[in-house]
């Protein structure tokens, strides 16, 4: 039978560019579980490299750590995968919709600098006729 291979916190954090303080905080907050070896060192199986790679995918797209935990728990109580999915999806449709209040958001934001800013170059392009017509003088 075949070893199953296995990775040190700092070949995780070295391939995921990731500091090894982080994944040890997710394994303090129950989202990754090592294994020890006899003298005490963090050894993770591909399942919990795959799992860290979940996870930091998940902090991308903004999930919280207790909604991505919540996400990769599920698969565990259904093996099908469908509570997962569901728990993801609704997770996902709230995701896109606070995007889509940033975008608005922003957008209205980029509106109002263009607006100033045309106003101060307006306002900086009479300063400078003005100031041309009065060196006329």
């Amino acid at each position: 039978m075949k070893k199953q291979e296995t990775y040190s916190i700092s070949q995780l954090s070295s391939e995921l560019d990731i500091s090894t303080r982080t994944i040890r905080y997710y394994e303090e907050r129950g989202l990754l579980h090592p294994t020890r070896s006899p003298g005490g060192t963090r050894r993770y199986t591909k399942a919990d490299r795959a799992r860290l790679k979940l996870i930091l995918r998940g902090k991308r797209f903004g999930f919280s750590l207790d909604e991505i935990k919540e996400m990769l728990d599920l698969f565990y109580e259904d093996r099908l995968g469908v509570k997962q999915l569901e728990r993801t999806i609704e997770y996902g449709v709230e995701k896109i919709k606070q995007v889509e209040e940033q975008i608005e958001e922003l957008t209205v934001l980029r509106d109002e600098l263009l607006s100033f800013k045309e106003a101060f170059e307006a306002r900086l392009w009479e300063l400078k006729r003005s100031n041309t017509e009065n060196e006329g003088n």
